[in-house]
């Protein structure tokens, strides 16, 4: 028994040799993988990243008033000066929640059941987010904003080692960006529902609390759902039993393995000392510096380009497009094509720092064109995350090796979204807020350059394992065996 507890989970129903299964069972359970995770996991990162994204909404229709989270700092000015630094503390406060978050609640789902413990800690986000109707000083909204973050922090790094447990290494990037995705589907369906509570008059309460309480009501049912996940295809109740086996036989050869809830220290240490454990973590931060500032402050951005506050809100919508799109783009192309995906995430990166030229150095005239075009192209920063998301699962091993990393990755996304905000410096809008930009430029010119080391090592190491000339059958003995990337030789990473 002590020994089995070291070991994944799929030993309890495959033996140590490599089974030949039937490939139509084999779609069977794609597709059933497909029709329940994918859209589950879908609807609640739409919820995530709603959550986050409607301060940014409710600031410019009532919040920033009612919370007086603008202040205006020199009264005699003409204009008056205003500062938003509250407002820029109540967006990086979320992120600071979830980095006190990430790792005791990433440690729960990993050691005990995962819908069970994701599920609770769900219902519980979504009380704290009805609570934010209730807030009346910008000191509350500071304490709620932080618990809203430590509770929301462990859905993302569930979504992404579920899948990384679920899916073969090949089909892991289209499916990782399949359910992130739905950042860029809820930009679109969030500015419209917030345009539309934005236009609710003579209620009892405001508009923005309307949007916190449909928020976390939604949040509570999505986490009664989640109570029933399974912690692996070996225990996923939809399966037959047949479909079961194959589920978990078609995972061998990838030597990722599905799960086992022993907490291995020693996998941790080697995370820690694991450099390209910290690249990836690195990126993911780099990448998000720039979604820290338009998740608070976008819609505040668009109005300065000269249109209306309702305005602002529906041209969040063209750059959820482009997010939703380039995200599945991504995905697809990586199922079809082997070792791309730096590639692309190089690619990506370009349109950004185009954007962020666009409207850094146009003229912010009344209903400008060019500084809303640059907006829009921004966009393109959502498939360079996810397929920082991706990169961290399909080239880690060992279960807690892994959910060190979906942890670590996920704190560089706090670090990168709590830096945003502070680079929004309202005093210099009459420069076109030049930290910022330069900021983003910096980013992800940088993300290019550790994209080429990243391939460069991957496409070595492979070539190193490749002319060792060892034994597949001993591959496939050991591919259950919990190893770390590291410790199992037969590993192929994927670039």
């Amino acid at each position: 028994m002590g020994n089995s507890l070291e070991k994944d989970v799929a030993t309890t129903i495959v033996s140590a040799q490599a089974a030949i299964w039937d490939a139509n069972i084999e779609r069977s359970v794609v597709r059933k993988l497909d029709l329940i995770l994918i859209p589950l996991m879908f609807c609640g990162y739409s919820l995530v990243y709603y959550d986050k994204a409607i301060l940014g909404g409710a600031a410019v229709f009532g919040m920033s008033t009612d919370l007086r989270l603008r202040v205006v700092v020199d009264p005699a000015s003409v204009p008056p000066k205003v500062s938003t630094l509250r407002l820029s503390w109540a967006t990086s406060l979320f992120y600071f929640g979830m980095l006190a978050g990430l790792f005791p609640l990433t440690y729960l789902f990993q050691r005990f059941s995962i819908g069970r413990t994701v599920g609770t800690v769900v219902i519980i986000w979504g009380v704290v987010a009805m609570a934010t109707a209730g807030v009346t000083t910008h000191q509350g909204l500071y304490a709620q904003r932080f618990f809203l973050g430590f509770t929301e922090s462990i859905v993302p790094t569930a979504f992404m080692v579920i899948i990384s447990g679920f899916y073969t290494q090949a089909e892991q990037t289209s499916r990782q960006c399949a359910w992130y995705a739905s950042t860029g589907g809820m930009t679109v369906l969030g500015a419209l529902i917030n345009y539309g509570f934005a236009h609710i008059r003579g209620a009892s309460l405001k508009s923005w609390q309307y949007l916190y309480i449909t928020a976390g009501a939604l949040t509570i049912l999505f986490g009664i759902v989640l109570l029933f996940m399974p912690n692996s295809p070996a225990d996923a109740w939809w399966f037959t039993e047949e479909e079961r086996i194959v589920a978990v036989e078609r995972l061998r050869r990838g030597q990722l393995g599905t799960r086992c809830q022993k907490i291995k220290w020693e996998q941790i240490r080697e995370a820690l000392l694991d450099v390209k454990v910290w690249i990836i973590t690195m990126m993911m931060g780099i990448a998000y510096v720039i979604n820290g500032a338009i998740s608070g402050f976008g819609p505040l951005i668009v109005s300065t380009f000269g249109w209306s506050s309702y305005e602002a809100l529906l041209w969040q919508m063209p750059l959820g497009a482009i997010c939703f799109v380039a995200i599945l783009l991504v995905g697809y192309i990586s199922l079809k094509v082997k070792n791309v995906r730096l590639i692309m995430l190089s690619l990506c990166c370009l349109p950004v720092i185009a954007g962020v030229v666009m409207i850094w150095k146009s003229n912010w005239y009344r209903h400008a064109a060019t500084p809303i075009a640059g907006y829009s192209i921004l966009g393109m920063f959502a498939p360079v995350t996810a397929l920082v998301v991706s990169l961290g699962m399909v080239n880690v091993a060992g279960a807690s090796k892994k959910s060190f990393t979906a942890a670590a990755t996920f704190t560089f996304y706090c670090v990168g979204n709590v830096v945003g905000p502070q680079l929004v410096v309202t005093q210099t809008v009459g420069q076109h807020y030049p930290r910022l930009w330069e900021a983003i430029i910096v980013c992800y010119v940088l993300l290019i350059v550790l994209s080429a080391l990243l391939y460069f090592m991957f496409r070595q190491e492979n070539r190193r394992r490749d002319a060792l000339g060892l034994d597949k059958e001993e591959g496939d003995r050991i591919a259950f065996d919990d190893l770390t990337d590291k410790q199992n030789l037969h590993f192929r990473y994927a670039y």
